[in-house]
C-alpha cells in the first residue's frame, strides 16, 4: 500500500487500485523524486497525469504544494483517488482537484481554463509512454501550461528512451532506479 512519506499528512496509508491496470510508484522511486524536487514543491501548481492511486499528488501537496490536480480516467481508480483524499481529510479543499477524464481531455480542459503548472508529473503505463509523452508534450506546449522554470517530468521504464526535445520541451536530467527512469524536461528557452 502507497504511504504518504512526508510533510502534512505523514504516515496516511492510502490505498491503491486491486489488479494490473495501474503500477503505483514504488516508495524508493517516489523518496528520490521527491529529494529532487523538494525545492520547488512547496507552493507550486502541480499536475498528476495518469494519477493512478493520487498518492503522488498527495504527497506534493502534503510537502507543501500550493494546489495538487489529479487527473485519471479509470472508473476503479476514481473511487480510490476519492477515497484517499477523503482519507487526508481534503475532499471539501479547494487544494485539491480531481478530474475523471482522459489526459488528452484534462489537458484540453486546463489549457482552455488558462491554468499553468510548476510542476506536471506523468507516470503512464509503460508500453504506452512514447504515445502519451508526445500527446502530452504537443498540448502542454501549445497551451503554455509551465510556469517560469516549470517541469514535465516522465516516469518510465529503463528500456524506453526519451527524446531529447519534443515540442518545446527539452530534457534536462535522468535519473535511473533499478528498471525504472525519472526523465525530466523543461521549457526549451531559445539561445539558452
Amino acid at each position: 500500500m502507497p504511504r504518504v512519506v512526508t510533510g502534512r499528512f505523514r504516515g496516511a496509508i492510502l490505498q491503491a487500485p486491486e489488479g494490473d491496470k495501474t503500477r503505483p510508484t514504488t516508495d524508493k522511486v517516489k523518496e528520490a523524486l521527491f529529494s529532487i524536487i523538494q525545492s520547488y514543491v512547496p507552493d507550486s501548481d502541480f499536475l498528476d497525469l495518469f494519477a493512478g492511486s493520487g498518492q503522488i499528488g498527495i504527497e506534493a501537496l502534503s510537502r507543501g504544494a500550493n494546489r495538487a490536480t489529479l487527473v485519471e480516467r479509470s472508473g476503479q481508480a476514481a473511487a480510490i483517488i476519492a477515497k484517499n483524499i477523503a482519507k487526508i481529510r481534503m475532499d471539501k479543499s479547494d487544494e485539491i482537484r480531481f478530474i475523471k477524464k482522459g489526459v488528452a481531455q484534462a489537458l484540453e480542459q486546463l489549457g482552455t481554463e488558462g491554468e499553468k503548472f510548476d510542476i506536471i508529473f506523468m507516470d503512464p503505463p509503460y508500453k504506452d509512454v512514447p504515445a502519451r509523452l508526445e500527446e502530452a508534450a504537443s498540448l502542454i506546449s501549445s497551451y503554455g501550461m509551465l510556469k517560469e522554470d516549470g517541469m514535465l517530468i516522465v516516469e518510465h521504464d529503463k528500456d524506453c528512451v526519451m527524446p531529447e526535445e519534443i515540442y518545446s520541451l527539452k530534457c534536462v536530467r535522468s535519473c535511473s532506479y533499478g528498471l525504472t527512469v525519472i526523465t525530466f524536461f523543461k521549457e526549451n528557452k531559445i539561445g539558452g
